[in-house]
């Protein structure tokens, strides 16, 4: 299968084969640290454009920090200038001729599977953008719970110079995050977005010095990990869905997450602490 166009020589520089020699695990690094689960892409020779495989480490990764009571909180960042070219599916299982639905197969299981991933994610994600973030890269960033970008970084919403439709759900995330008609001038025009001007729209938290992107994720993945997980976990639910509710629905899945965050011992702790007027100390139980 040819590789996806939104993984581009313009963006990656990357003209050799998408499958490196190296294990996986060196591609796609990882790491935990203080309950913090570190996501890490590593193909700065190619933008860190995304093979299947790592992609679907990516996806695991994530469904291992879910599972696990010991991370409260993922940092998804990457190496190099770039953090994430696109999605390179040269490495994807062959198909044989293309019969019509393959494509439509192929998103569904690939692209928009990633970026469920980070959405359904039962701990919060922060994503560290060091770079260029483009096509699936920037859908990637804008689908994490918190985005962090350095100064050089930037996003483009390259689908429309290839002539192609955008995938990843770009066309639901975007309008969500800044309204339909920016989302359109981005989605339409494919202009790259310097970091700034994605703060000043609404796609990014904060930009920071590309030498304090690091410390930064890592000040406020500890904040994240230090809080009441469950808690967390159920008010990302309640956002994430609350774009897609009437008002009734909403107010009715808000009193069942609190129905159910008070059986946890943080939410014991939490009111515990304020009566006897101390920090809480949160467990992620």
């Amino acid at each position: 299968m040819p590789s996806s166009p939104e993984d581009t020589a313009e963006h990656t520089g990357h003209t050799g084969p998408a499958l490196s020699a190296d294990p996986l695990d060196s591609l796609v690094l990882h790491a935990t640290d203080n309950g913090v689960s570190w996501i890490t892409l590593n193909r700065p020779e190619a933008m860190n454009a995304v093979t299947w495989d790592q992609r679907e480490r990516v996806i695991a990764l994530l469904g291992e920090a879910s599972a696990d009571p010991t991370v409260r909180a993922v940092v998804l960042t990457a190496t190099g200038r770039g953090f994430c070219a696109g999605a390179d599916l040269r490495g994807a299982p062959s198909t044989g001729d293309r019969v019509p639905g393959d494509v439509a197969r192929t998103i569904r299981l690939g692209a928009q599977r990633l970026i469920a991933a980070v959405l359904d994610c039962e701990k919060p994600v922060i994503a560290a953008v060091n770079g260029t973030a483009a096509g699936i890269g920037a859908h990637l960033a804008f689908a994490c719970d918190l985005v962090l970008a350095a100064d050089s970084a930037k996003f483009i919403e390259v689908f429309v110079r290839r002539g192609l439709v955008p995938d990843g759900g770009g066309a639901y995330l975007l309008p969500r995050l800044i309204g339909p008609q920016r989302a359109k001038e981005l989605l339409f025009f494919g202009d790259s977005l310097p970091a700034r001007e994605a703060e000043r729209l609404g796609l990014v938290n904060r930009v920071v010095p590309n030498h304090e992107l690091t410390a930064t994720a890592r000040a406020w993945a500890q904040r994240l990990a230090d809080g009441p997980t469950r808690a967390i976990a159920l008010t990302k639910q309640l956002v994430n869905a609350s774009l897609d509710s009437d008002r009734a629905t909403a107010f009715a899945a808000e009193a069942m997450a609190q129905e159910i965050n008070m059986t946890t011992q943080d939410a014991n702790e939490g009111v515990a602490s304020f009566v006897e007027r101390r920090a809480p100390k949160y467990r992620g139980l």
